[in-house]
């Protein structure tokens, strides 16, 4: 009976330590959702609850800072590579390249995917390059060909596809043989962005309504994800808050350029003002400042953050920055909304892309899985510090001419 004890004890051993080292052996997996749009403020003052569950369980930030400009593509990027939107080159949703003698736009679809106007090394390239497999349902930057290299898996933005769908894509991911299974996986929803600007950010009724929805299919994956017997940490981001805009706060910016030999790129909380003739800097700041419209006019080259950068050229010669509440438009965009004025159901609207400094510009970080520690709050931050983080836990190596610091973020791992 004693040898059959034995026996017995020696098998539990050797199966316990057979598991254990397949549990050591098993290769972490980053899921980084971006909610676009997603204000600081939004869990506390809606309460989803699936959101709610996940933070519990894991890590939460007081809010997450953007870089300025915190507009979609420059944030998103700066997430992707951890460099601000003046190293990494995506300086704004829209800017001119005086080299290229281009202007990069959102909606421009073969300069979107022309990776020669990214710089830095986004998390996917970084990952494949490591030998590692990387898979991306939508994220800035992730369907180009930076450094000619793009995820194994990813999809061309398409708004048109549905939450679920993207969701199901993600159980496909990790249902492959391990040899073709992603570590890094990106995933982003426009939800929250698309209601902030349509109705602002404290129409509670239209944001309550679109949350709930939105929480419920990451309920969703939360639930599917608890089926995989791997090492998955999912990290929830935001690029951006919103800001509350009423119409009359428009700004006429066609009226206000006029007769500036400039080429004028850009509106709402940013303008880029690319000279022709650069020795009429002086003149041209003048004639602004003469307007009595509620705006700063920045000079770049007196900009201590914009010196001696790679893409300097890109940010232009000088900027209109309104007031916080006032937005920059176009002729033809004031003429639209006056008149549809009657058609309107709002008289206000949401927007961004202000400085990080007013709190309504802050966003989320979330994290949750085996990497990070639990029920733990954390103040804010700079957006730049999530790239290292990552890096950490995938095993990656961190570029040395990134902005953001793994030290300030490490301590929230176990």
């Amino acid at each position: 009976m004693k040898r059959f004890y034995a026996l017995l004890l020696l098998a539990v051993l050797a199966f316990s330590n057979a598991a254990l080292a397949q549990e050591k052996n098993k290769k972490p997996i980053v899921i980084l959702i971006s909610l676009d749009g997603f204000r600081y403020d939004y869990v506390e003052r809606f309460q989803p609850e699936n959101l709610k569950k996940f933070i519990e369980n894991g890590v939460a930030a007081e809010s997450m800072m953007p870089s300025f400009p915190s507009k979609t593509f420059p944030n998103h990027y700066t997430i992707a590579t951890g460099m601000k939107p003046e190293h990494h080159g995506l300086v704004d949703n829209s800017f001119y390249d005086p080299e290229k003698n281009e202007t990069y736009g959102i909606g421009k679809t073969e300069i979107v995917q022309d990776g020669t106007w990214y710089g830095g090394t986004p998390l996917w390239v970084l990952a494949e390059q490591n030998k590692q497999v990387a898979a991306s349902y939508f994220f800035v930057g992730s369907e180009a060909d930076v450094q000619g290299v793009r995820p194994s898996y990813y999809y061309p933005y398409d708004g048109r596809v549905s939450n679920l769908t993207r969701v199901t894509e993600v159980f496909k991911w990790l249902e492959m043989p391990a040899e073709k299974r992603p570590s890094m996986i990106t995933l982003y929803f426009s939800d929250m962005d698309d209601i902030g600007h349509r109705y602002g950010p404290n129409n509670d009724e239209q944001l309550g309504a679109r949350l709930k929805q939105l929480d419920y299919e990451l309920g969703a994956l939360f639930e599917g994800l608890k089926s995989y017997d791997e090492h998955i940490n999912v990290i929830i981001v935001s690029d951006h808050g919103m800001m509350e805009v009423p119409l009359g706060n428009y700004l006429n910016l066609s009226e206000l350029t006029e007769g500036i030999p400039a080429r004028v790129v850009n509106n709402g909380a940013l303008a880029h003002l690319y000279l022709e003739n650069p020795s009429d800097k002086q003149k041209v700041i003048k004639q602004l400042e003469k307007s009595t419209l509620p705006i700063h006019i920045t000079d770049v080259d007196h900009k201590e953050n914009y010196q001696d950068l790679l893409y300097k050229s890109r940010i232009g010669d000088i900027l209109i920055i309104p007031d916080r509440d006032y937005y920059l438009a176009w002729e033809t965009t004031l003429n639209r909304l006056n008149e549809n004025a009657d058609r309107l159901d709002t008289e206000v609207f949401g927007e961004h892309g202000y400085s990080p400094a007013y709190k309504d510009m802050h966003a989320i970080f979330y994290a949750n899985g085996p990497a990070f520690k639990s029920g733990m709050e954390i103040e804010t931050f700079q957006n730049i510090h999530v790239y290292p983080l990552i890096c950490k836990i995938l095993g990656l190596p961190i570029p040395k001419d990134i902005d953001g610091k793994l030290e300030v973020l490490e301590p929230i791992l176990k």
